[in-house]
């Protein structure tokens, strides 16, 4: 319980029937409405009229707490003999509903000793539990029954609660649950909780843990150890892949292939693993390797149609699995195909296929739902959290609450790009010069970025930079054709600007995502308006607007509109002013800054660096600077041509 959240209910106070009844409702397992009748002995009618109807949300048969943060309050402020005996009355409950797994969870919190007679009952439910997708619900049940017994049972107990964590995304229970079964656990659980380890740790830490695999492997012959073995390994391989370590992922492949090679039907698991690790790790040449269920068959499958071009069909393949029609089994997810895990890798691919549809505003909704819901953090070692930055500062132009906090929960090894975010949050709101200076750091450590393909900000790279080192990328054809259109723009000399225009613009059009389309266009509207060409410049813009609001990206269609905003102003001032100069500076305004503004004007005017320097109160080398600045993004490499682009502008408006 943080301060927040004692200080919220500071003031909240209860008698003890109104606590039991709170209490009751924060301990339970479901939020049916009859038992909790039940148990307080009155109807509904009396909850809602009551003093505890504003802290109670009931509605079609189902009753829960208005705000989570209460049960948080009411289990620190609760005795631990007080929530004892609300759970030995709620055993008794359901125990004479007939519902007997209810009443053996509640009879198993209620007890003061060990009670190795639920833990059998209490483990089996819980595996039926985690295989239909209640990964929560089920850890809370084995975890339960781990604390009652010992020896072999306790370890059965403890790699189902520990599974069932990691399925749902508790990384610090699954390792805390798991890592008891290192080294002295039966061989069996211990090998079936491998691979969930490796996945928690693996989020943890950053990296797969490195590890001596023959003190690893099974002992014995048993087909069923081998084959959890293969699985361990190609949930590592996965992960490694997932993190660009080649050979970590290569290493731990032999190991699945030679785990496999133990088992009967060894292609089922082994090929499709094999498949997606090297997908992941950015490999296109790829055998057409076929796997099954929602990771090796419907994501693997959806990812190779969106590399082939074919968006919208990877988005049907997704589809066909939520719809719930024909679930099938994955081996290399077996009896978790519901989890909430893998549900969040499923959720994290559609998300960036709609990204790379263009579909901004759709792509952030369906982002939200599923941080409601699902541990987005986990999937594509943080690329979750990516995503979630890079949606919000495209629709909101700065980081909303859901990113800030998935961005604070993710722990310290997951890396963010959060130079690449800056410059984007900077450009967006006109600061260019900050922008450059944000993209210029990154790529000075490196340019880290996923391999599967998020949008970055060529826009602000500068013409002399050198070219950001890509990895292998994921990403359709249209996409990497855009991210070469915008190099290319800023790349592009002023000679061959007039004659390459046309030709990038006609290119353009053959996107047909709204977002990477509009962003080209922008920059073809502003480079032209840097080149005195503003009617054209304007025509750019304004179709850089509308595909961009299309697409849902707010900020970025606000960023142009206020380009707009300013040409227009600029326009109506060169009409009514004397000043033949005034277009050029209200066009050149948004790009430079206030300083460089200034030394530019004073340049056009005529005046030398010395006399710059005298008017502006600085030495002559801090005027070299900012003029050096200027020729950079206005693309002139003198004084004189400077002084005829600001002139032309003046005399085309």
């Amino acid at each position: 319980m943080v301060e927040a959240i004692e200080a919220l209910y500071a003031h909240l106070v209860l008698d003890q029937r109104d606590r039991e009844i709170l209490v009751a409702v924060s301990l339970r397992l479901d939020d049916r409405l009859e038992p909790l009748l039940d148990f307080v002995g009155r109807s509904a009618d009396y909850l809602s009229a009551g003093t505890l109807g504003p802290l109670l949300d009931i509605h079609a048969g189902r009753v829960r707490l208005a705000d989570p943060r209460l049960a948080i309050w009411l289990r620190a402020t609760t005795s631990s003999s007080a929530a004892a005996a609300v759970h030995d009355r709620l055993h008794v409950i359901f125990r004479s509903r007939g519902e007997w797994v209810d009443a053996d969870w509640h009879r198993a919190r209620a007890s003061l000793y060990g009670d190795p007679d639920t833990a059998g009952e209490l483990t089996r439910i819980a595996r039926e539990h985690s295989e239909s997708g209640l990964s929560e619900r089920a850890f809370h049940l084995a975890a339960e029954a781990a604390s009652h017994t010992s020896g072999v049972r306790k370890d059965e107990a403890t790699v189902v609660a520990g599974v069932a964590a990691i399925s749902a995304g508790y990384a610090v229970e699954a390792v805390n649950q798991l890592s008891g079964l290192f080294p002295a656990g039966d061989e069996r659980y211990r090998l079936q909780g491998l691979g969930g380890l490796f996945v928690a740790q693996a989020h943890l830490r950053g990296s797969v843990p490195e590890v001596d695999v023959e003190t690893l492997k099974p002992r014995s012959d048993d087909p069923e150890h081998w084959y959890s073995w293969a699985r361990a390994s190609a949930f590592a391989a996965v992960l490694c892949a997932e993190r660009g370590d080649r050979q970590g992922m290569r290493s731990w492949l032999d190991a699945l292939r030679e785990g496999s090679a133990r088992v009967s039907a060894e292609s089922d698991l082994r090929d499709p693993v094999v498949a997606l690790a090297w997908l992941v790790l950015g490999d296109r040449d790829l055998e057409d390797v076929r796997g099954t269920g929602p990771l090796t068959g419907g994501m693997l499958q959806a990812l190779r149609a969106a590399m082939d071009g074919d968006v919208d069909r990877g988005l049907r393949l997704l589809g066909v699995a939520d719809s719930g029609i024909g679930i099938e089994v994955d081996p290399f997810v077996a009896g978790f195909e519901r989890s909430p895990l893998v549900s969040a890798y499923r959720a994290i691919v559609e998300v960036l296929l709609l990204m790379w549809r263009g579909d901004i505003g759709t792509a952030r909704d369906r982002m939200l739902r599923a941080a409601l819901e699902l541990p987005v953090a986990l999937p594509f070692a943080g690329l979750g959290v990516v995503i979630a930055r890079r949606l919000d500062l495209a629709v909101l132009g700065r980081l909303g609450p859901f990113s800030r906090a998935l961005t604070a929960a993710s722990p310290a090894p997951v890396r963010f790009d959060q130079l690449v975010d800056r410059a984007i949050g900077a450009f967006l709101a006109g600061s260019t010069d900050e922008a450059v200076s944000f993209m210029r750091l990154w790529r000075e450590r490196g340019a880290p970025q996923s391999t599967l393909s998020v949008p970055g900000l060529e826009e602000a790279i500068v013409r002399a930079e050198p070219a950001p080192r890509h990895p292998q990328r994921i990403e359709p054809p249209e996409i990497a054709l855009a991210q070469l259109l915008r190099l290319r723009i800023t790349r592009c000399s002023d000679e061959d600007w007039r004659t390459d225009r046309a030709q990038v613009a006609a290119e353009a059009r053959a996107l047909a995502s709204p977002f990477s389309r509009g962003r080209v266009e922008a920059m073809i509207g502003t480079r032209s308006l840097i080149r005195g060409d503003l009617e054209i410049g304007r025509e750019h813009l304004t179709t850089a607007l509308s595909l961009l609001e299309l697409s849902g990206a707010t900020a970025w269609a606000r960023a142009v509109s206020v380009r707009l905003d300013r040409l227009d102003a600029g326009e109506h001032l060169s009409v009514r002013s004397a000043d033949l100069l005034a277009p050029c500076r209200r066009v050149w305004e948004p790009l430079l800054t206030v300083r460089e503004l200034e030394v530019a004007m004073l340049v056009v005017e005529g005046s030398s660096n010395r006399g710059i320097a005298a008017t502006l109160h600085v030495s002559v080398r801090t005027v070299e600077v900012h003029l050096g600045r200027v020729f950079a993004k206005l693309g002139v490499r003198t004084r004189v041509e400077l002084t005829v682009m600001a002139h032309r502008i003046g005399q085309f408006v």
